[in-house]
């Protein structure tokens, strides 16, 4: 299952066709001081990793909300913060989660404190994978293990789909409210998290911001850099952080050429 040392590794993600974790030696890892215009979704973050590396009470983490804000690189942020303190990551995809338990008890023997990194975290009606998570969040005969924080991203909050069927046989009894069953399993899916985070698009001026700090080398007239960043965002129909960077992509040798 595992063929290298964690202690030559910072990041693995699961491979269920050979049943191992791959290293990974090369991260898109953005500075936490680089995502701006989340400060407060930060400072939780940072809070709840720094308890959890140093074995106090500490959340699962739910970050929801708009694509592109920042979520998944918040996670991946925590890893230079706290690496020098035996964090650790290792990505799951959503159908791999089935395997996850095994994975977990070789991990729950070992001195790192790992981060389970779920990106894009969402079940449709039948898909019955996110069980897998079940123990893991808090535990069955056995107790949840101490060295693991689940770390799961996704654009909505719950994160198993309702539909109209499922709330069929809901009631109302002596002024209670009684899911049904369907329902019930699904909103205690989300509610494992103790740790909610949640990341909206911001506005236009929120955007430039975004803008500005990625061309800060930028000597020339800011106003045209900020139309052409305008229109950009306006073509994708989204003023992300993902957005901004994009644009960068996409003009930095233009403009920075150019100033």
């Amino acid at each position: 299952m595992m063929n290298f040392s964690w202690g030559d590794t910072l990041a693995a993600i699961w491979r269920p066709k050979k049943g191992k974790l791959r290293p990974i030696y090369e991260m898109d890892i953005l500075p936490l001081d680089d995502l701006i215009g989340i400060d407060e979704q930060k400072e939780q973050m940072v809070k709840n990793t720094q308890n959890f590396v140093n074995e106090k009470p500490f959340n699962h983490v739910l970050l929801w909300g708009a694509r592109g804000t920042g979520k998944s690189s918040l996670i991946k942020a925590m890893l230079p913060r706290f690496k020098d303190q035996g964090l650790r990551i290792i990505e799951f995809a959503k159908e791999d989660l089935k395997d996850l338990p095994e994975v977990v008890d070789i991990l729950r023997t070992l001195e790192y404190k790992f981060i389970i990194f779920c990106d894009d975290l969402s079940f449709e009606m039948g898909d019955d994978s996110y069980k897998g998570l079940k123990p893991i969040l808090e535990g069955s005969i056995e107790s949840p293990p101490k060295n693991i924080m689940v770390c799961a991203t996704s654009n909505r909050r719950h994160l198993v789909s309702e539909h109209i069927s499922d709330n069929s046989q809901t009631k109302v009894a002596h002024g209670e409210l009684h899911y049904a069953d369907a329902v019930e399993e699904k909103i205690s899916l989300s509610d494992r998290f103790g740790l909610w985070l949640s990341f909206y698009h911001g506005t236009e001026k929120d955007y430039l911001k975004l803008v500005d700090h990625y061309f800060k080398d930028f000597k020339g007239d800011r106003s045209a850099l900020h139309n052409e960043a305008k229109i950009f965002a306006s073509m994708r129909a989204s003023r992300s952080g993902r957005t901004a960077k994009q644009f960068f992509n996409a003009y930095s040798q233009q403009f920075l050429e150019d100033s």
